[in-house]
């Protein structure tokens, strides 16, 4: 097999609602992708957040072994020993750049990427607002100017990655609460959409999911705007294409949760005459995607990450896959401690607590929307269980909680030593207790600070 140039383009969370996956959507240029290439209709996150969903992909291991259990912007750091995708490939011979966004680190350096073309990338001195100018059609459009000015290595005999970063679907502040910035968009009316399958069918959900649709009308102009550019340039049969995202949708009960919405993510690979067209059921983790790019790249793949390859599934190269059994995913931090660890196997979803929150958590940009607030009252009301189980085969939209049904004991307990082990093997810090804050120094007065001593004289 020829080295492929490599095309990752990523978006913001998005799951998996794609025509291609069965939404109402109207997504051609990603369905036409699909249709070239591997559809895999299990592929799932290590968190329903950003930042550490993103590390893991572009590392290997999940967010509490990298290090970033919490946000880039705040504070959160990967470790220092860990390696990220493009400083693999770069070492490799691949010339590599980035375009659009990232957020996974506030030091670009890091990331080891031979050229930023974003001007004004995330960094410690930067707010997040720079996300903001990420926008679809203009990181394409930059793709394809690089492509058409000859700005890479295709001249030589050496391969680019290049990472392509959209800030949609993403919402924004707007009017006191978030939204999903319709007035630059061109969203359809609200009566014309289909109902989320996870949440009731009301107005702010529907007001919500038009506004949703609007971005991603431009996502898929962006992606065919990268394809096209493939095209032009005589590099389609070249490039393995793959498009996913980091979580799912920002709506209740997806994003910020480890529900199946909140931790399902679309994954679609095309690299013409090499991955035939293919639908994939088997259960796949974003930690497995940083392996197998490796591997696609040849690329030895590290032996002390959690991720492996499953590129034997889609290059039918003769070798054999074994399915993993189950995938891992958990939360730490995000705008507050929401620590949450759970194993998802073929039937069932197995889901550990480690805080008091409400029955249904909701992060800032959710719980001030249209549709947070449709379901405020219902799911702040309540605390949420330590110990949640789902049967996944008859309660798809896991509703039914049976951790307290002693018809599942056996069940329940299985799938807790899992977890557990896992934890284990992981070095998970929850096993130790609470993980502090990224800015605890700042917040804790320590033992013996002066302003602990009450005997000090008033100086007022």
């Amino acid at each position: 097999m020829t080295i492929p140039n490599i095309v990752l383009i990523h978006c913001h969370d998005l799951g998996k609602y794609l025509g291609c996956y069965g939404a109402g959507a109207e997504t051609p240029q990603l369905d036409l992708l699909a249709s070239e290439g591997a559809r895999f209709d299990r592929h799932f996150v290590t968190a329903p957040q950003c930042s550490p969903s993103r590390a893991s992909l572009m590392t290997g291991n999940h967010p509490h072994e990298n290090g970033l259990m919490g946000l880039a912007h705040g504070d959160w750091e990967l470790g220092p020993d860990e390696r990220l995708l493009p400083e693999y490939l770069s070492e490799a011979g691949y010339d590599t750049h980035l375009f659009g966004l990232q957020h996974v680190t506030r030091y670009p350096d890091r990331l080891g990427y031979d050229r930023i073309h974003a001007e004004d990338a995330l960094t410690a001195d930067a707010p997040t607002s720079v996300h903001e100018q990420a926008r679809a059609r203009d990181v394409a459009d930059e793709f394809a100017t690089m492509l058409a000015e000859g700005d890479h290595a295709t001249d030589t005999e050496d391969p680019f990655f290049a990472s392509v970063g959209f800030f949609e679907c993403h919402r924004v502040e707007e009017n006191g609460g978030f939204g999903f910035d319709a007035d630059r968009y061109d969203p359809p009316d609200p009566e014309d959409v289909e109902p989320l399958s996870f949440l009731p069918d009301r107005p702010g959900v529907r007001a919500d999911t038009a506004e949703m649709e609007g971005m991603l009308e431009a996502i898929d102009d962006g992606v065919g705007t990268i394809l096209e550019a493939l095209e032009t340039a005589g590099l389609t049969e070249e490039t393995l294409v793959v498009f996913t995202t980091e979580h799912g949708l920002a709506f209740p009960r997806a994003k910020g949760c480890c529900f199946d919405a909140g931790i399902e993510a679309a994954l679609l690979m095309r690299y013409p005459g090499v991955v035939d067209s293919q639908v994939r059921d088997e259960l796949v983790s974003n930690v497995d995607v940083f392996a197998t790019l490796l591997e696609v790249a040849d690329v030895p793949v590290p032996d002390d990450i959690s991720g492996r390859s499953f590129a034997s599934l889609v290059l039918d190269d003769g070798s054999t896959y074994e399915p993993r059994e189950r995938i891992f995913a958990g939360m730490t931090w995000h705008d507050r401690y929401n620590p949450i660890r759970a194993v998802r196997t073929d039937r069932w979803k197995y889901v550990r607590n480690f805080w008091h929150l409400p029955l249904v958590y909701m992060t800032t940009d959710i719980y001030a929307s249209a549709a947070g607030r449709e379901f405020q009252e219902e799911y702040y009301g309540e605390q949420r269980p330590y110990v949640e189980l789902y049967d996944l085969e008859s309660d798809p939209g896991e509703h039914e909680n049976l951790a307290d049904d002693p018809s599942f004991e056996d069940v329940r307990e299985r799938l807790r030593d899992d977890l557990l082990e896992w934890m284990m093997e992981t070095d998970d810090p929850l096993l130790e207790g609470p993980v502090l804050p990224s800015d605890w120094e700042e917040m804790h007065l320590p033992i013996g600070d002066a302003r602990h001593n009450i005997d000090q004289p008033d100086e007022r």
